[in-house]
């Protein structure tokens, strides 16, 4: 495929453009903080339990007060993983705290090409409605004409329509639009949108583009 192609680029959020720093040994020491002394392997696994309770519900927290609410349940996983009696109330902060977002190797690079060549950039992504705060925070968010989360979609991908609403603000139809993603669900729902589709990592998938 070549750019000329194409009129605009979607991109998954989470694994495509964001990771997260290891959050583990923060998560011990916020549990340590709160009676709670877990080995880094029970913490792991909590920490896991906690993201697939997540990834079901991230369209949920689609404003302040539901986005405090999942945020607070998904702090509630995390604990009950660990066998702790903690309430969440009182440990969703240092939860929350343990968390830090950045860029995946290589993105920023692309992303200034993608611009300097006239596409239209959006992301598509089962996220709550924070995403932008951390792509603000990274400097990332200058690059995107639309960030489309499932929280403001009120679907999450591989539903279409969570690419539908993309196409929409982008202003692209389906057939001259690629979306990047590093999951199934990008490639299921970008086809069902009728969009291309290229797989993660974004710093090789334009690397024989011309």
């Amino acid at each position: 495929m070549r750019f000329a192609e194409l009129d605009a680029v979607t991109i998954d959020g989470y694994g495509t453009l964001l990771t997260l720093v290891d959050p583990i040994p923060a998560l011990r020491k916020a549990a340590r903080a709160h009676g709670v002394d877990a080995d880094e392997t029970g913490v792991r696994a909590a920490f896991l339990a906690e993201v697939g309770h997540y990834k079901e519900r991230s369209h949920l927290g689609r404003d302040a007060g539901s986005l405090a609410e999942l945020r607070c349940e998904c702090a509630g996983a995390f604990l009950d993983a660990l066998g702790s009696s903690v309430p969440p109330a009182e440990f969703v902060g240092d939860f929350m705290a343990s968390l830090a977002f950045e860029p995946v190797p290589g993105v920023t690079p692309v992303l200034e090409r993608l611009c300097s060549i006239g596409l239209r950039l959006g992301v598509v992504a089962n996220w709550d409605c924070a995403l932008e705060e951390h792509l603000e925070a990274l400097g990332l968010h200058r690059f995107f004409d639309t960030v489309v989360t499932s929280a403001r979609a009120g679907v999450p991908k591989p539903d279409p329509a969570i690419f539908e609403l993309a196409l929409r603000e982008l202003e692209a139809t389906p057939g001259r639009a690629l979306h990047v993603g590093d999951d199934a669900v990008d490639e299921a729902g970008a086809h069902a949108a009728g969009m291309h589709f290229a797989p993660a990592p974004l710093a090789d998938a334009f690397e024989s583009w011309t």
